[in-house]
């Protein structure tokens, strides 16, 4: 057993800027989870991290002897681990159809903030136009109902969320077409488990 894995409260070591560890953040805040947040560096991971994730990736979760890298998979066990409030459908068939909406997300949107975030201008220009398209197409989706395929607050939320967050950022304007996504993003941005997830540095991007 590690040092790290000796600790006696569960642990998250996150960037203060970075989307995915954004993502687990809101699911601890949304579940009122007792939980330490440590900020780190992606470029200078603490020597106990470096140890017990082979990945070197963040958000890493540690929770005793427990140590999980992947932003989904930790939301994923969160959720199960502290299942009040559920945040993915209990029915098998609803439960389908989350994941593939968490699937699109996670394959189509976050690679296009992946590279506004580290491509050159050349890259980020075209990815800025693509994202900005994407949502726009789904604009109908957003306002359909008070969150995105559902009436309560749920996993597909707590993955666009961060996205939405960071447009100014990014540079991405909607068009007066997506009116649907400013107003289901305000809805999110004021509940109280998204203004706690957010660090100092992530407040400065609005």
């Amino acid at each position: 057993m590690t040092a790290i894995t000796r600790r006696s409260v569960m642990t998250l070591f996150s960037v203060p800027t970075d989307l995915h560890s954004h993502r687990v953040r809101v699911v601890l805040f949304e579940k009122d989870i007792v939980v330490e947040i440590e900020d780190v560096d992606p470029n200078a991971l603490p020597a106990e991290v470096l140890e017990v994730n082979p990945s070197k990736t963040m958000p890493t979760l540690v929770d005793r002897e427990l140590v999980l890298y992947d932003s989904r998979v930790i939301c994923e066990y969160l959720d199960e681990r502290f299942p009040h409030p559920p945040l993915m459908p209990i029915d098998p068939l609803s439960r389908a159809q989350a994941r593939l909406a968490l699937y699109h997300i996670e394959n189509d949107w976050y690679p296009l903030a992946h590279l506004l975030e580290t491509a050159g201008e050349k890259k980020r220009t075209e990815a800025r136009k693509q994202l900005r398209e994407h949502l726009s197409n789904s604009a109908a989706i957003f306002g359909a109902k008070p969150f995105l395929f559902s009436e309560e607050f749920s996993m597909i939320d707590v993955t666009i969320a961060p996205l939405l967050w960071r447009l100014p950022k990014y540079g991405v304007d909607l068009p007066p077409k997506a009116k649907a996504i400013n107003e289901y993003a305000e809805r999110i941005f004021s509940r109280d488990g998204f203004s706690a997830s957010l660090t100092e540095l992530e407040r400065e991007m609005r």
